[in-house]
C-alpha cells in the first residue's frame, strides 16, 4: 500500500467513526432538544414519572391557588388538553392566569407535574411560535395575540404599500 492511499484511508476511517459519534450524540439528544412540550404532547409521549421535561402552555383562568409556605397550584393547557402544575417558591412578577408559562420539572407518579422552575413571557406581545400554532390549529387563536400594545389593531390591507424607512425630504 502507498503512502497516499493509507492516508486516504485514515481520513476515511477518520471520517467515518465521526459520523458515527454524530449520529450516536443526535439520537441521544433527540428529545432532549424541543424547547418544550405542550400537555397534549405529554399526553401522546406518554412521559414516565420522574423524567424531566419542560412543560409549555396557557395558564388556565380560575385554576390559580395559592397554598401555604409558597406552595402554588395550577394548570397549564394549549387547547388540547391540560394538565396540572405545582410549584413551590416565588413565582416571575409576570405571570397570571390566562398568560403563556414555561415550566421546568417532572411528573409525579399522580400525573401533577411538579415544577422546580417557572418562566413567565417577558412582555404582552410575546409569545412561544410552538404555543401560537397549537392555538392556531386547535381555532383558540385571537387576532390581538400579535399586535403591539398602542399600534393600531386594524390589519394593512392586501395590495396597500407599506410605508418606507428613510424616504427622502
Amino acid at each position: 500500500m502507498t503512502r497516499k492511499q493509507r492516508r486516504l484511508t485514515m481520513i476515511g476511517g477518520s471520517l467515518a467513526v465521526l459520523a458515527v459519534a454524530a449520529a450516536l450524540v443526535l439520537n441521544a439528544m433527540r428529545d432532549s432538544i424541543v424547547f418544550f412540550s405542550t400537555p397534549t404532547m405529554a399526553a401522546e409521549k406518554h412521559i414516565p414519572p420522574g423524567k424531566r421535561f419542560r412543560l409549555g402552555g396557557l395558564v388556565q383562568p380560575g385554576s390559580l391557588v395559592r397554598g401555604d409556605n409558597l406552595a402554588i397550584s395550577f394548570a397549564v393547557a394549549d387547547g388540547g388538553a391540560t394538565l396540572p402544575v405545582s410549584y413551590k417558591g416565588i413565582l416571575p412578577d409576570l405571570f397570571r392566569e390566562g398568560q403563556g408559562v414555561v415550566a421546568e420539572g417532572a411528573l409525579d407518579a399522580s400525573g401533577v407535574f411538579k415544577a422546580d422552575t417557572v418562566l413567565a413571557k417577558h412582555d404582552e406581545t410575546y409569545m412561544p411560535k410552538d404555543v401560537a400554532d397549537a392555538l392556531k390549529k386547535q381555532g383558540h387563536w385571537k387576532d390581538d395575540y400579535g399586535t403591539k400594545p398602542g399600534a393600531g389593531a386594524a390589519p394593512m390591507q392586501q395590495g396597500s404599500a407599506a410605508p418606507t424607512q428613510g424616504a427622502s425630504r
